[in-house]
């Protein structure tokens, strides 16, 4: 195989892992619960040590790589994602699992700020669009089958049979869903021999890709881009506010089981994301991004509250077309927050990806909410904050360049036509 080619090949399987392991703890919530004897407030916190450790290693992760390299950076976070999920898996208590899932985070993290530069530099610069969308197809396929490996898992192992007799020795009784960390330890060790032996390609940086922590806090005094800061907190507190009700919601309000109809429902989110994620690279075509933004954002608010107060039919279908309204909300931002910048798209980057600890406050919030509310339903409606903040970026936004669509092309081709 072209080198270049394994680089590429180990990247795409990168994107996978960083999405097969996050992306679990939205099926398994309910478990967490039962099994922890804990109440929906405190087992909040298990997303909140996940993603906090997201937002606060996404700076120093681009420190680190510029120090080390990318090479050096992977085989710490696969290490670092291996032994957290080992450490979980031989020890399930709280304050262990704590330490672990934030851990686990920190690596993914790491992986997120290495990879990006390596497609690009490995497929080839003119080539690197193509290889996002693959990247993030893949990111999509990979959280839609997390739900549905956990559910075969639990049924193998309660039925003692296949892969399930591997895994029945290594899981106390009633927590199977432990399985999918043993799971992810061996992959994630794997990964770091197939990093160790695979040659990576240098990444050179321009001196404006640089990004530094006196770079990062002098932006963030900017007004432009703090308020698009706020508006990625205020989309993956909504995409992981959802994702990690569903299940729970399902099973609370219509009696459905959480390790196979609700893992079943979370996978469906998923999908339609990814689903989602090509129809609307579609539509950016012949839409104004704004106007698409406003229009998804509008049809997610739909969604939410036919998902609460519809029946259950009603409820997994809302639950699915808000993961296909959510698609097109990070790309669309993240694009109308670097084209609203002159300057510093570096440093700009690792202050939006800083965002994401958006996902570590959203499930402490709703568990609070819905204890004090004695509704887990009335708690989700708060959802509907960060919704209609991102609903408002399609109006206040001033971007220096706007999104190239065909009726665009189509005026300009006549302009030029005319002189």
């Amino acid at each position: 195989m072209n080198p270049k080619y394994a680089v590429v090949l180990l990247v795409l399987m990168t994107f996978f892992m960083v999405s097969f392991m996050t992306n679990i703890l939205g099926p398994i919530f309910p478990e967490l619960i039962a099994d922890f004897g804990i109440g929906i407030a405190l087992a909040g916190f298990f997303p909140f040590a996940f993603f906090a450790a997201y937002g606060v290693m996404s700076i120093p992760a681009g420190l680190l790589v510029q120090t080390v390299g990318e090479k050096k950076t992977m085989l710490i976070a696969f290490v670092l994602a291996g032994t957290g999920s080992l450490i979980f898996a031989l020890f399930p208590r709280f304050t262990i699992a704590m330490v672990a899932l934030f851990a686990i985070g920190c690596a993914m993290a790491l992986l997120q700020v290495a990879i990006n530069p390596l497609l690009r530099v490995s497929g080839g610069s003119q080539y690197f669009a193509m290889y996002s969308v693959l990247a993030q197809l893949i990111f999509g396929v990979a959280a839609t089958l997390s739900p549905l490996v956990y559910s075969f898992f639990v049924e193998r192992i309660q039925k003692g049979s296949g892969l399930g007799l591997i895994f029945k020795g290594l899981v106390p009784n009633g927590m199977e869903w432990l399985s999918m960390y043993w799971l992810f330890s061996v992959l994630c060790f794997g990964m770091t021999l197939y990093v160790a032996v695979t040659p990576l390609v240098k990444v050179t940086r321009c001196e404006n890709e640089l990004l530094t922590v006196k770079q990062s806090l002098a932006l963030l005094k900017k007004p432009t881009v703090l308020r698009f800061f706020f508006a990625i907190v205020a989309y993956v507190t909504l995409e992981q506010g959802i994702a990690n009700s569903i299940s729970l919601f399902l099973h609370s309000y219509h009696q459905v089981d959480v390790q196979t109809q609700g893992a079943f429902a979370v996978s469906q989110f998923w999908m339609l994301l990814t689903l989602g994620c090509f129809i609307g690279l579609l539509l950016l075509r012949f839409i104004d991004a704004q106007k698409l933004l406003m229009g998804f954002s509008a049809g997610a608010g739909i969604s939410l509250v036919a998902a609460l107060f519809s029946d259950q039919e009603g409820a997994i279908f809302g639950f699915a077309t808000m993961g296909f309204f959510l698609s097109i909300m990070w790309s669309v931002l993240v694009s109308l927050g670097l084209n609203s910048v002159r300057v510093g798209h570096g440093a700009v980057t690792g202050i939006l990806c800083t965002g994401i600890v958006g996902g570590a406050m959203v499930s402490p919030i709703l568990g609070v909410a819905s204890e004090v509310l004695n509704s887990q339903r009335s708690a989700m409606l708060l959802l509907l904050i960060p919704l209609a903040y991102i609903f408002s970026v399609g109006v206040w936004a001033r971007p220096l360049v706007k999104n190239h669509t065909a009726k665009l092309y189509k005026k300009k081709t006549q302009g030029q036509q005319l002189l």
